[in-house]
């Protein structure tokens, strides 16, 4: 089992920026972390991910640019950093972890465990 517990959420104005940390616990080995954002009446959508074993990092074509994954290996910790922040990007914004490798990972169904989320609102 993996617990992950968001943080940094919080309100901005456009052009701002935030950045999100997931810590996990419990069985901390995950090679596939992910983030997702939803908004009101919107599916969850996939944001960003990393593996965590090589680094590497996607991201979603509407953060491209504006967001980076990165991780501390140390603190057992994914952070999201985001900057230029636009409305659009409001929502609910979840951390996920796979338990296995997978290349799935845009995938909502690929993601075994889930943190509770944490809100960005961002207003123009």
């Amino acid at each position: 089992q993996v617990q992950l517990v968001e943080s940094g959420g919080g309100s901005v104005q456009a052009g701002g920026s935030l950045r999100l940390s997931c810590a996990a616990s419990g069985n901390t080995f995950s090679p596939l972390m992910g983030w997702f954002r939803q908004a009101p009446g919107k599916e969850r959508e996939w944001v960003a991910a990393i593996y965590t074993g090589s680094g590497n990092t996607y991201y979603a074509d509407s953060v491209k640019g504006r967001f980076a994954i990165s991780q501390d290996n140390a603190k057992n910790t994914v952070y999201l950093q985001m900057n230029s922040l636009k409305p659009e990007d409001t929502g609910l914004y979840y951390c996920a972890a796979r338990g296995t490798w997978s290349t799935r990972w845009a995938e909502r169904s690929a993601y075994n465990y889930w943190g509770q989320g944490t809100q960005v609102t961002v207003s123009s």
